[in-house]
């Protein structure tokens, strides 16, 4: 069968598109012999979801599931749908996923929706579609988010999503163009992809032991725009590459990714911050997103162009206007060195250091496996129906560690490890 019969645009090489799906079994997941798959993408990924499923069951996979998303569809909800249908999810849908993990489950999901869909539908229904959206779903987020299982993300180069990219290009270039930019970043562009992602997680360990042997009581960002001080919660531990979920099963949860993260203190986030990147939300490109924090709260916020969509981000609930999870990528990152928005936070994390606002995870404090979400809360770590990150760093940014007796130790300088 060719790879043109299976629906496979030429613009894309089909041996490194195997090669993603390989990843996203044998790394991203570490899937076992008789686990189930739960699996969601846009249509136009189906060729990679093909690929993804053959490598799963190829590794013993009980079922493999997907679910998939077409962008016609949702923009005749838009178009067409009752306005009452605009604050009103597939809540079962969730809880059937959540009842899934339970049971065992691995969660992968692949990401190319066009990133401007919605820039062009009423923001007001938008806001309030995301809102139900993420209160239905919290019951299958809270087992992704607190690592009860083993999941991961990667890309597929939807052509709507290409042409976002390269809006220069033909559609059969900016593809061929967005798919050498995934599998570049992806590290499936090399023979053994496998074997580069074992060095690579190894790289990246070395970075998360050396800063949980510092143990810092608070991280301070310095740059044009940026004065900020982020406490870091009680007990907190870092973690980058592969982490081994509560479920004993190690797996990289994001391909790509450049960075090591951790749980900030929802409460001790003091100063103002300037976005160094755009953020892609929800159809709307958000450019400028300067904000201050007092307390771990933002109080006053902005933004060039988006403004009307940040400020009903941060409205979705109490826990929107804090911090949920602070990140450090070198300026020098492979995405970094691209020279790329990608439109899409997966890819446009790992070229900065970040800061997610909302839902914190659980696995980023010591022995978080065992603590309660009572627990958790009194150790700083935050809880919201969202988690957003956007991006600080950039080659003008300095980053110190501040220990608790007031000490301070450079971590990185002009966005590089020091």
């Amino acid at each position: 069968m060719t790879s043109h019969s299976r629906g496979i645009s030429a613009s894309i090489d089909p041996v490194k598109l195997d090669r993603l799906a390989e990843v996203a079994v044998k790394v991203g997941l570490q899937l076992q012999q008789g686990q189930d798959l739960v699996l969601t993408g846009p249509v136009a990924a189906l060729p990679l979801v093909r690929r993804i499923a053959e490598h799963a069951y190829k590794a013993g996979a009980g079922l493999v599931v997907p679910f998939f998303a077409d962008e016609e569809l949702t923009l005749a909800r838009y178009r067409f749908g009752a306005d009452a249908s605009f604050d009103r999810a597939s809540g079962w849908l969730y809880e059937g996923m959540a009842k899934a993990f339970d049971g065992g489950a691995a969660r992968l999901a692949i990401a190319g929706d066009n990133p401007m869909l919605l820039s062009g539908e009423d923001p007001a229904k938008v806001a309030r579609a995301n809102k139900a959206n993420s209160m239905a779903y919290q019951p299958a987020l809270e087992k992704i988010a607190g690592f009860d299982i083993n999941w991961n993300i990667v890309a597929y180069p939807n052509p709507s999503w290409a042409k976002q990219v390269f809006p220069d290009d033909e559609e059969d270039v900016a593809v061929a163009k967005l798919a050498d930019a995934i599998f570049a970043a992806s590290r499936v562009d090399v023979d053994d992809p496998v074997a580069a992602w074992k060095e690579h997680n190894a790289a990246l360990a070395r970075r998360t032991a050396w800063l949980n042997g510092k143990a810092f009581h608070a991280l301070h960002f310095s740059g044009p725009g940026t004065d900020l001080t982020v406490g870091l919660a009680d007990g907190h531990e870092w973690h980058g590459g592969a982490s081994t979920a509560k479920n004993g099963i190690t797996c990289n949860p994001n391909i790509p990714t450049e960075e090591v993260f951790t749980t900030p203190h929802a409460l001790r986030v003091e100063g103002h911050v300037t976005s160094t990147k755009p953020l892609s939300h929800q159809g709307t490109l958000i450019e400028g997103i300067a904000v201050r924090f007092e307390g771990g709260r933002i109080v006053a916020s902005r933004a060039t162009r988006g403004e009307e969509v940040l400020n009903k981000v941060l409205d979705t609930d109490e826990g929107a206007r804090r911090l949920g999870e602070v990140a450090l990528v070198p300026h020098s990152s492979p995405i970094s060195k691209s020279g790329l928005l990608f439109f899409n936070t997966l890819f446009d994390e790992n070229a900065s250091s970040h800061i997610a606002l909302g839902q914190c995870y659980s696995k980023c404090f010591i022995d978080g496996a065992s603590l309660s979400p009572d627990e958790i809360a009194a150790r700083g770590g935050n809880k919201s129906f969202i988690h957003i990150d956007w991006m600080i760093g950039s080659g003008q940014v300095d980053v110190d560690g501040l220990h608790k007796d007031g000490r301070r130790e450079p971590v990185m300088r002009k966005g590089e490890w020091v």
